[in-house]
C-alpha cells in the first residue's frame, strides 16, 4: 500500500516544528498528570525508574541519574528523569507534526495509532531488548494499562495541538484538504 502524501506547496514544515515543540511540552506534563491515579510501575521499580536505567547503560553514573530536588516539601523529585521525559515528548512531538505534513496518515484516530506504535516500540520492544526495562510479559499489567492508554492521551494532546497551531497559523487546514475548506 502506497503511502499518500501531500502536495509540497502546501507543507508547513516551520509550523509543524513549532506545534510539536510547544505540543510535546504540554503533552508531557499530561503525561504526569496520567501517572499520578495511574502509576506505571511499583514502587520498587520506580526506585530506578527507566529513564535513569538507560542513562545507567550509557555511562552515566547512578549519582547523576538520582539527582533530585525538593519543590513545596516533596522530596526526592527526580530532576534528571525529567529531562528525559521532556526531550523524548518534545522529540517525538516534532517527529510526528513534521511527518503529518508530509504523510496524513499517520494521524489515524486523532494521532491515537501513532502513541500506541510509540509505546509498543519502546516500552514491549526496544527497551526490554535493551534490558532498561524487564520483558513485557514479566512487566505487570498495570504498567502495560497504565502506558498503553497514557501514550494514547499523550499523542492525542500533540495532535490537538499541532492541528490547532497549524490552523491559527496558517488559517489554512492541514495539507490534504482543499483550500477552499479553510479556517478563518
Amino acid at each position: 500500500m502506497a503511502l499518500i502524501q501531500t502536495n509540497p506547496k502546501r507543507r508547513r514544515y516551520g509550523v509543524a516544528a513549532i506545534a510539536g515543540v510547544l505540543g510535546g511540552i504540554v503533552s508531557a506534563i499530561v503525561k504526569f498528570g496520567w501517572e499520578v491515579p495511574l502509576p506505571p510501575r511499583t514502587p520498587e521499580r520506580n526506585a530506578t525508574n527507566p529513564p535513569q536505567e538507560l542513562l545507567q547503560q550509557l555511562g552515566l553514573p547512578e549519582s547523576v541519574t538520582h539527582m533530585s530536588y525538593t519543590f513545596n516539601g516533596n522530596e526526592g523529585l527526580p530532576w534528571v528523569s525529567f529531562i528525559v521525559h521532556f526531550a523524548f515528548s518534545i522529540a517525538f512531538a516534532v517527529i510526528y507534526c513534521v511527518l503529518a505534513e508530509r504523510f496524513p496518515q499517520i494521524k489515524l484516530w486523532q494521532g491515537a495509532a501513532f502513541g500506541i506504535f510509540v509505546y509498543v516500540a519502546f516500552h514491549v520492544v526496544l527497551m526490554p531488548l535493551m534490558g532498561t526495562v524487564p520483558a513485557p510479559w514479566n512487566q505487570p499489567f498495570a504498567e502495560h494499562f497504565s502506558e498503553f492508554f497514557g501514550h494514547i492521551i499523550w499523542l492525542w494532546v500533540i495532535e490537538v495541538f499541532r492541528r490547532d497551531m497549524r490552523n491559527r497559523i496558517t488559517h489554512e487546514p492541514d495539507a490534504e484538504f482543499p483550500l477552499e475548506s479553510r479556517t478563518n
